[in-house]
């Protein structure tokens, strides 16, 4: 059977295999799978998405449903918030997230404002497969703009942090936007709280002139500088739809998705201790450790948005996260969501501004708090690097590596394990013809050494 969806979402390059004809059929089989109408839908700031959004909704129309359309650029999770708050019966969100320019998708979130369950996508494709579409009918839906999506996202950021604490302490930002979605909302939440701002590629550009659309430890040197020279408190940059967030200490120092990860979650689960935390299979093992001493609990999921968002919400967890810096927060919405993510860590700074650490040593900044906090956790070093390879090596390449180490977890690609704290992952991406691969070791040349073997291995492995 054709497989459509990805790791998250359909994508593909527009408008060579993301054709017009495919969108508007597409479409209509989400438009059959959805209950009923109204449905919300925004767009990221590639070139193609505002003509994508035509067709979307016009197909939509076509077969009696209303629609609410943004009234320019969002990210992702406030789309995603806005449908479960505003009543809408589904979403759909034109992005294709990290991916080149020249890529553009489609994301389907149901009712609840979360990403469509994988069973969900299997039923759309069916309906797509066998073209069981609803036929078009009178009266045909109309589609209206939505002014309220910005305003009600911000309003539902803000509630779930300490407001007050974070603007007085007046705290100095730097917004790497990526030239992004995020740069319709990141700016103005900072300036409600308080915060001094200083915005790099902040900029709507869809060709992504400023660092591409997928923020990294090896692209996000302007970010570090910027931070350094505005003596600001923290940095952040969000990938192109707005979903991610990779943090950036008062040094200059990117913190790695997993060690952000760890902070907030320590900082959350401070208040609420024996609380549940989802990830994946790819993120490193400290999270485990740090649930330990908060009586808390981490279920592993395989890798995807989708896995980590629907297993939170099935087990009604507190806290989701990929190593990728998609970070969750379940009392607001179970996706991904860099806004969120950025007005918690704000308040973890507001709150060590003010207190220090049980042994008495002040850590009133990221990089010193992030010291401490690392220091009470075993050593941990994660990577990840990517190899290009034609889907049909895929199998041939996981099949070798499951022979040489038969023991190894194959329930999403091969996680082969060394020891507990000695890692490698190896799966092929769900949205580029290439094979991720990620590391963990409890040391920098363990770690070193151990994605240069695998690497050398896979692309031999790829060229035979």
């Amino acid at each position: 059977m054709a497989k459509f969806f990805g790791t998250n979402g359909i994508r593909g390059v527009f408008p060579d295999d993301l054709t017009l004809e495919f969108i508007h059929d597409m479409t209509l089989s989400i438009g059959t799978f959805f209950p009923r109408g109204p449905v919300l839908i925004g767009y990221d700031g590639r070139e193609s998405s505002p003509a994508i959004c035509k067709i979307v909704t016009s197909a939509l129309n076509s077969i009696g449903i209303n629609c609410g359309v943004s009234t320019g650029v969002v990210p992702t999770p406030c789309l995603e918030f806005a449908v479960k708050t505003l009543g809408y019966s589904g979403g759909l969100m034109i992005t294709a997230s990290h991916n080149p320019p020249q890529y553009n998708g489609i994301k389907p979130a149901a009712s609840d404002g979360v990403e469509i369950s994988r069973q969900d996508e299997l039923v759309i494709e069916d309906i797509y497969l066998k073209k069981k579409w609803s036929k078009p009918r009178e009266p045909w839906g109309t589609t209206k703009t939505e002014p309220r999506l910005i305003p009600t996202y911000l309003d539902g950021v803000l509630s779930h942090v300490d407001t007050q604490s974070i603007q007085s302490k007046r705290l100095c930002v730097v917004l790497d936007l990526g030239n992004g979605a995020q740069a319709a909302v990141a700016p103005e939440l900072c300036k409600m709280l308080n915060c001094k701002t200083f915005l790099i590629n902040e900029d709507v550009d869809g060709k992504f002139p400023g660092r591409g659309s997928e923020p990294t430890p090896e692209n996000l040197s302007e970010l570090s500088k910027a931070v350094t020279y505005h003596k600001a408190d923290l940095g952040i940059a969000f990938d192109g739809d707005g979903d991610r967030s990779i943090f950036c200490d008062e040094k200059g120092d990117i913190l790695t998705g997993d060690k952000s990860a760890l902070l907030l979650s320590g900082h959350i689960l401070q208040k609420n201790p024996g609380s549940l935390i989802v990830t994946c299979l790819n993120s490193g093992s400290n999270i485990e450790v740090l649930a330990d001493s908060f009586h808390s609990r981490v279920i592993r999921t395989r890798v995807g948005s989708v896995e980590v968002s629907r297993e939170m919400v099935l087990t009604d967890a507190l806290i989701g996260f990929e190593e990728n810096g998609g970070f969750m927060y379940g009392r607001h919405n179970q996706v991904r969501d860099g806004c969120m993510a950025l007005a918690l860590m704000l308040e973890l700074l507001a709150t060590i501004a003010t207190t220090s650490t049980n042994d008495a040593t002040p850590n009133k900044s990221l990089s010193a708090y992030n010291s401490y906090a690392m220091s009470r956790l075993p050593p941990s070093f994660t990577t990840k690097t990517k190899v290009a390879c034609p889907p049909d090596a895929v199998s041939g390449v996981i099949t070798l590596l499951q022979k040489e180490h038969p023991d190894s977890d194959m329930s999403d690609g091969i996680k082969i394990t060394v020891d507990s704290k000695n890692w490698v992952m190896v799966r092929p991406s769900g949205t580029e013809p290439i094979l991720r691969i990620y590391a963990e070791s409890d040391s920098q040349s363990g770690l070193d050494d151990l994605i240069s073997e695998y690497t050398q291995k896979i692309v031999c492995l790829i060229s035979r």
